[in-house]
């Protein structure tokens, strides 16, 4: 049966707020997904992880003041709890969303979509007709090439967890990885990472993701880098993950292992050469708009669409452009200036714009206000070790291109730096600026 809509949405995430902009605008819209209604970030991503981050935040805050007047030595976490409190704030994310959709009008379609022409796409037996298409399907894991990969625990897995191991391994050395390390740690659990290159948090500054790395191994996570996984096998009840490290075999067991190797946009069952819709390897092909460069029916956004970070913040960003060019036609472009990224890590590490080396690769002339903060009242009075920044300030201009922090709330910090990024605010006025003291934020003037 052939259902006609201005507007067919593939995906019902943090983009997908264009479904409600156009249906508000009088258009008839539909929305289609194979998963719950909600997404990657609402159910399976962002939100879930960072209510697992805050317990392990409240055991890893106690802990380190135990020698300071709490003595929450033994404090840990209790899992099962935590996982019906997380239950109870996320499954009714999927009942909030239907039902605001129902109250808007808007056609709700569960099922995988298959592009079979230029604007239809293919739901079991229906086939929905779009005026447009808007492809925001979100993610999955990436796929691994060794043997046994398989045997891996997907992050929506480990998000389901009722209940941890002694031993877990971290397949990959990215905010998943470190992230889920860093709880599963304050729950007892001895926690591996394994991450195939030098250095891992690609696109974080080296400086601060080393101190980082020898921060997590003092909190009791094994970190090994250099080493590429062969192989994922099962041995008396146990995973036993082979990895090559500099020509050595190496032999790491554990009784579950986690894919936390990096994830790719959700679309290879869409067809999209059906639809005319070119791809590249980070996404959709589209132009500064979101629209496809090959099918100008057909817009893309979030981690669907190839241009810009792979971040919920830029999915908020594309949902607001589409809207805008959707209903009003193409003139406004995407601007990705100042978005901050930060790893829920205990410490966090957060960044926003230029790193030196890109700044350097960009020839852009700029001097580095860098500083171990270890020795910071903020910092000790919270009894951590370990912090430290980096500001870039371009030398012509006297605004800041880079901010890169590493320590306590450095996750809410440097979103004063991405608005200094985002709307070049000078350095000038960051250090003059009246904060609210003694706070994290306040610290910020002596970084510029």
């Amino acid at each position: 049966m052939d259902r006609h809509f201005d507007l067919v949405v593939v995906g019902t995430g943090v983009t997908s707020a264009v479904a409600s902009r156009c249906r508000e605008a009088g258009w008839t819209v539909a929305v289609v997904d194979s998963r719950p209604f909600g997404g990657t970030c609402a159910l399976r991503g962002c939100v879930p992880k960072k209510i697992l981050v805050s317990a392990a935040e409240a055991v890893h805050a106690a802990r380190d003041l135990a020698t300071t007047g709490v003595p929450a030595g033994a404090l840990t976490i209790d899992w099962p709890a935590l996982m019906r409190f997380k239950h109870a704030l996320v499954d009714p994310a999927t009942e909030r969303t239907e039902q605001t959709w129902t109250r808007l009008g808007i056609e709700q379609v569960h099922g995988r979509a298959r592009f079979v022409g230029p604007n239809t796409l293919a739901v079991g037996d229906e086939r929905l007709i779009g005026r447009r298409v808007l492809i925001a399907a979100g993610s999955v894991p990436a796929p691994l090439g060794f043997p046994g990969a398989e045997r891996l625990t997907t992050t929506d897995a480990f998000l389901d967890l009722t209940r941890l191991p002694p031993d877990m391994i971290f397949v990959g050395g990215g905010y998943v990885a470190f992230e889920f390390a860093h709880v599963v740690a304050r729950a007892g659990v001895r926690a591996t990472i394994v991450h195939r290159g030098v250095r891992p948090l690609e696109g974080f500054d080296p400086d601060l993701v080393d101190a980082l790395v020898e921060r997590s191994r003092s909190l009791g996570i094994r970190v090994e880098l250099e080493t590429e996984v062969r192989g994922v096998e099962v041995a008396g009840g146990r995973l036993v993950v082979r990895g090559s490290r500099r020509g050595e075999e190496r032999r790491l067991e554990a009784d579950v292992a986690v894919h936390s190797a990096g994830r790719v946009p959700e679309l290879e069952d869409l067809d999209l050469e059906a639809g005319g819709v070119k791809r590249e390897k980070h996404g959709v092909s589209v132009n500064e708009y979101l629209q496809s460069v090959s099918n100008p029916a057909v817009y893309a956004g979030g981690d669907a669409a190839a241009l810009g970070p792979k971040l919920t913040p830029k999915a908020d960003h594309d949902a607001s452009v589409l809207a805008t060019n959707l209903l009003e036609g193409n003139h406004r472009a995407v601007n990705y200036a100042g978005i901050a990224s930060a790893v829920f890590t205990l410490p966090p590490l957060a960044t926003v714009g230029l790193t030196e080396a890109a700044a350097r690769a960009a020839g852009r002339k700029f001097r580095t206000s860098r500083q171990d903060t270890s020795g910071w009242f903020n910092t000790r009075r919270l009894g951590e070790a370990v912090s430290g920044f980096k500001v870039l300030v371009e030398e012509d201009t006297g605004h800041v291109i880079g901010a890169h922090l590493l320590g306590p709330h450095a996750d809410e910090v440097i979103n004063l730096f991405a608005l200094a990024v985002r709307a070049r605010v000078p350095a000038e006025e960051l250090r003059q600026a009246l904060y609210a003291y003694p706070t994290h934020g306040s610290d910020v003037r002596f970084m510029v």
